[in-house]
């Protein structure tokens, strides 16, 4: 079995976690949205990577909505002491599974309420505030407000740490002012490199950066210089995307989801792949 521990740990806030999580969203159905086609599969990988020695599982009551956090509780409750569950708010689903903005403080004191039922814990241990000003992507706009109301269940306990999401490098620097922020998560990887300062930066301040997306979302990522890359070390072509990750940054966090136990099995191995030098450069010019 792969030892993830290898690839070090960074610290979220109070908490201190592998730098190799898991992302829940596949758990959810089609669009991640309603029951998986195989719930049965769903909680076969949750606890399959609580095994293997993942401590950061990344979620939210948005992805069904409230399937994939009721699937968490279901397979690991009661929760190992050392694992971190990061959640968002910010969002709502419409009736046919749309992502809208929800951003009034009673959005986000719903979202949050929903949040702790579902996962069935007293307080969250990471509440992520995903922004989302714009469907395509991060976009100026101040986040005072909908951070003030997410600031305010904090100090009624039941948000220990916050963090941002979908954000630009300004809101960040805007939220930092406010409150402590423990992490950001953003769409980065191999190809989709925007926040390549912003990540320098919170290296430098200590802060966490997990990309989202992290092999492509929904368009998986494809390039001739990745598969060569990958065909020389052995390995597959999204196990070098993560180590190239891995080794981008010591504040990188990685949280790559899948519903399939052999593709997670795939995945944690990317933490046994030491990526050359030669590697290294001709990754970094896609």
């Amino acid at each position: 079995m792969t030892d993830i521990a290898k690839v070090g740990t960074f610290k979220m806030g109070s908490r201190t976690v592998k730098r190799f999580g898991y992302g829940a969203m596949q758990l959810a159905g089609p669009g991640v949205f309603g029951p998986p086609r195989d719930r049965d599969a769903a909680l076969a990988v949750l606890r399959e990577a609580v095994e293997s020695g993942v401590d950061h599982i990344d979620t939210s009551d948005v992805y069904g909505p409230h399937v994939t956090n009721q699937i968490i509780r279901e397979a690991l409750h009661p929760y190992p002491r050392d694992l971190v569950i990061a959640t968002k708010v910010g969002a709502k689903r419409g009736p046919q599974g749309s992502w809208e903005p929800a951003f009034a403080d009673e959005d986000i004191t719903s979202s949050v309420h929903d949040n702790l039922r579902n996962l069935g814990v007293e307080a969250l241990d990471v509440v992520n505030l995903r922004i989302l000003f714009d469907a395509q992507g991060a976009a100026e706009g101040s986040i005072e407000a909908p951070l003030s109301a997410l600031m305010k269940l904090q100090r009624e306990g039941k948000v220990r740490h916050i963090g941002l999401s979908n954000v630009t490098a300004k809101q960040v620097e805007e939220g930092r002012a406010m409150t402590e922020i423990v992490c950001v998560q953003n769409l980065y990887n191999l190809a989709h490199r925007q926040d390549d300062a912003l990540i320098d930066s919170l290296a430098a301040a200590g802060i966490a950066y997990v990309p989202f997306f992290p092999l492509g979302g929904f368009s998986p990522l494809q390039s001739s210089t990745l598969s060569d890359v990958a065909r020389r070390l052995g390995a597959t072509p999204m196990q070098v995307a993560l180590a190239w990750l891995l080794r981008r940054s010591p504040n990188i966090l990685l949280i790559p989801g899948t519903s399939s136990v052999e593709h997670l099995r795939e995945n944690l191995a990317a933490a046994d792949l030491d990526l050359p030098d030669n590697a290294m450069k001709a990754l970094d010019r896609i």
